[in-house]
This record gives C-alpha cells, sequence and structure tokens, in this order.
C-alpha cells in the first residue's frame, strides 16, 4: 500500500485495490441488479460510501476481493428486498408493475451459454459468474454468497454438470 493511499476510516483498505478491481466489481453489482446500469452504479456508490464511512470495516479475515464483493452482495440482496415490500404493496392496491427481460443473442455460442447460465438455480448461476466471470476462487465466492465452502463447491459442480449437460444436446438451451 502507498503513502496516503489508505482510506481513513478503513486502514485496511486502499484505494488502489479498489481501482483495481473496479471493473469486475462493477460487474457483479449490474448481475445484481439485473443488468441495469443505472442501478448497478447506485449499488456500487452505496458500497464505496460504505467502505469510506467505515460502517463496511475490512479486518483482515478474508481477501479484500472477497470483502467488497460480499459488501455489494448484501446491499444488492437488502435493495432487493425492498423492491419486493414495494412489489408487494403495488400489487396489494392493484397497481401493475411492469416486467423488465433481458433479451440475450442465441445465434452465437456466447448466447446460448449465458441463456444457459441464466437458466440454472441462482445459487448455481451466482457461483458460476463469481467464479468465471469475476475470477474468484471457490472458496472465495462461497464466502461472498454466505455458504460454506462445502455448500459452494456442490453448487458449482452442480452448475458445470447441468450446463454440460444442456450444451451438449443438440441446439441446446
Amino acid at each position: 500500500m502507498r503513502d496516503g493511499d489508505a482510506l481513513e476510516k478503513n486502514p485496511h483498505v486502499s484505494r488502489s485495490a479498489l481501482e483495481a478491481m473496479h471493473a469486475q466489481l462493477y460487474g457483479w453489482a449490474l448481475s445484481r441488479c439485473n443488468y441495469d446500469p443505472t442501478a448497478a452504479e447506485e449499488l456500487m456508490q452505496q458500497a464505496y460510501l460504505e467502505l469510506l464511512t467505515g460502517n463496511a470495516r475490512f479486518d483482515n479475515r478474508s481477501s479484500l476481493k472477497t470483502f467488497v464483493f460480499a459488501v455489494v452482495e448484501k446491499l444488492a440482496r437488502s435493495r432487493f428486498r425492498r423492491l419486493t415490500s414495494r412489489l408487494r404493496l403495488l400489487r396489494r392496491y392493484q397497481r401493475h408493475a411492469a416486467d423488465v427481460t433481458v433479451k440475450i443473442d442465441i445465434d452465437t455460442d456466447a448466447g446460448r451459454l449465458w441463456r444457459a447460465v441464466g437458466n440454472l438455480p441462482a445459487r448455481q448461476r451466482d457461483i458460476i459468474e463469481l467464479v468465471f466471470c469475476r475470477e474468484l476462487t471457490i472458496e472465495e465466492a462461497s464466502s461472498v454468497m454466505g455458504v460454506t465452502v462445502g455448500t459452494g463447491r456442490a453448487h458449482y459442480a452442480r452448475a458445470k454438470r447441468a450446463l454440460k449437460t444442456v450444451l451438449q444436446e443438440p441446439g441446446g438451451t
């Protein structure tokens, strides 16, 4: 860590380390917000604010990357709970909420792959994204997800098995 690089209220966190992981962290925030860039930016700002104010305090019990990804995950879950509550209120008072869908170009191999990943159960999808896209280890991804390493490995193995089955089918997904 360079002199003056540490955050004032979070001395074990450096600005340069946060800058180095920003792109991957933003990708994770995007996936947590259904690829809505505005919501992802708000989530990132909230995560950085938590780190700057010391509300989310890093204590070196995990890697910094794992810790920061977990901060984003927890904030996203909190956001989801608030949105769910609001949706229940809207439904209760007979208002209709618009459905938002994400279109994937399935004509490409990457499109087929991401459609197959998108069809996985949530925890399997999360661990695949964290390991392959965000370059975390299974242990780090498990910590971000709030599950044991054994559970993380089980979700990872099941996801790979499901993806292999789907992608080997002719015209799979």
